[in-house]
């Protein structure tokens, strides 16, 4: 992260959108300003703010409100002053794709942070692509958000508009199975997955690779999301003679399961992605998760030198609630969006241009920046060009980083 950008930042989200408002002129495609040249940005976050993955959520939010008020204390694009409004999506498509809309209606929004699901994504993103508003996920990792729903075979980028700070899913789920064949040495896996975009996609992925690895799927099951029983699949999990599970899906669910799988007698470790990344993943497990795993995307923000300053001015902002899995993330979210703001406005005598929105979404794909989380740019897709991943194992009551590198195919 660029030394001064980094006097505030936050670790690891889902959504942020940029709203100008300010007395005086609106231009046709966003952005307004007053007759003294200033202009107004706000952030929005649309994130789970409540429910379930509401832990998440909040801290996307905190982070992006630190970004916006990094940006503000530096005077880092003269002119603008950047704030934040939080929007709750519930982790739900449809009041995700509300959110969406309503940040389009609004001529003064130039982009968005976010969101945190998959699945809310893929109801976002022809919304904002349409109004060519740009958004930015902290933490979304289906390869076909970026790809296309054929990126196995041929990726195409469908949305354009679309960008993302966190790796895919076509990385995370093989480094996960890698890890588990080679260095946990589990030969035979029970997969489950909540049937959702994140969690099929990344139980598939992990799955392909556990087998060409020479590993065994002894049983697969999907759960339903809805529930907290999960006693009948505990016992087929028992009865399998599997040496490790791999659940693709989020923590609520998670935790339960992982409990009540050591409580049907198979006292073996539970596998999964950044989804599952979180404090409350060990409550919900209780004492019995010790030796569960998780992958997460990119490095131990505790560990790395650009992050920092960053944990430590959300500290100091006196935040409620822990920046979490996506902190890092959301914060680099936010920040690519006030480069490219900021390049607009260079480009464009401290002004922003008519056609804002185009210019915001044009300026994303070259930005390129040191982050929070490491260097900070966007492939021909719009995906992270860091690839890193690390393996978290529960360990005395908290995640301990177990290792981290890059997936090699």
């Amino acid at each position: 992260m660029r030394q001064r950008s980094l006097i505030a930042i936050t670790a690891a989200l889902a959504a942020g959108a940029l709203t100008l408002t300010a007395c005086g002129s609106r231009d046709e495609d966003g952005g307004s300003s007053n007759g003294g040249g200033g202009i107004t940005v706000t952030i929005g976050v649309d994130a789970p703010l409540t429910g379930d993955l509401s832990a998440l959520g909040l801290g996307i939010k905190n982070s992006v409100d630190l970004a916006a008020k990094t940006a503000n204390k530096e005077k880092y694009v003269e002119g603008v002053t950047f704030k934040i409004e939080a929007l709750d999506d519930q982790a739900q498509p449809s009041a995700g794709q509300q959110n969406a809309t309503k940040f389009v209606a609004d001529k003064e929004v130039l982009g968005v942070v976010g969101p945190l699901n998959s699945s809310v994504a893929e109801s976002m993103q022809k919304v904002f692509d349409d109004a060519k508003l740009v958004e930015v996920s902290p933490a979304n990792t289906n390869p076909a958000l970026t790809q296309g729903p054929d990126w196995q075979t041929s990726k195409a980028r469908t949305y354009k508009s679309y960008f993302r700070t966190a790796t895919t899913d076509a990385i995370q789920g093989p480094f996960a199975a890698q890890y588990v064949y080679n260095d946990a040495k589990k030969k035979k896996v029970f997969v489950i997955d909540d049937k959702k975009t994140y969690g099929a996609g990344l139980a598939a992925t992990f799955s392909a690779e556990f087998e060409k690895l020479g590993g065994e799927i002894v049983g697969t099951e999907h759960i339903d999301p809805e529930t907290k029983d999960f006693s009948a699949v505990a016992t087929k999990v028992k009865s399998s003679g599997a040496d490790v599970v791999y659940y693709g899906g989020e923590y609520p669910q998670a935790g339960p399961l992982s409990k009540q799988i050591k409580a049907a007698g198979a006292k073996i470790p539970l596998v999964g992605g950044d989804g599952i990344y979180s404090a409350d993943f060990i409550k919900l497990a209780g004492a019995s998760g010790t030796g569960d795993l998780a992958t997460s995307v990119g490095a131990p923000v505790e560990d790395l030198p650009s992050a920092k300053e960053f944990v430590a001015n959300y500290e100091a902002a006196g935040y409620k609630e822990a920046y979490e899995a996506y902190g890092g993330y959301s914060y680099d979210s936010a920040w690519a969006i006030i480069e490219a703001v900021k390049s607009v406005v260079e480009g464009n005598d401290g002004k922003l241009p008519d056609d804002a929105r185009a210019k915001v979404t044009e300026a994303m794909q070259g930005v390129s920046f040191d982050g929070v989380t490491g260097k900070v740019s966007f492939d021909e897709f719009g995906d992270a060009t860091n690839k890193q991943l690390t393996v978290y194992s529960v360990e005395n009551g908290a995640w301990n980083a177990a290792k981290s590198g890059t997936y090699t195919g």
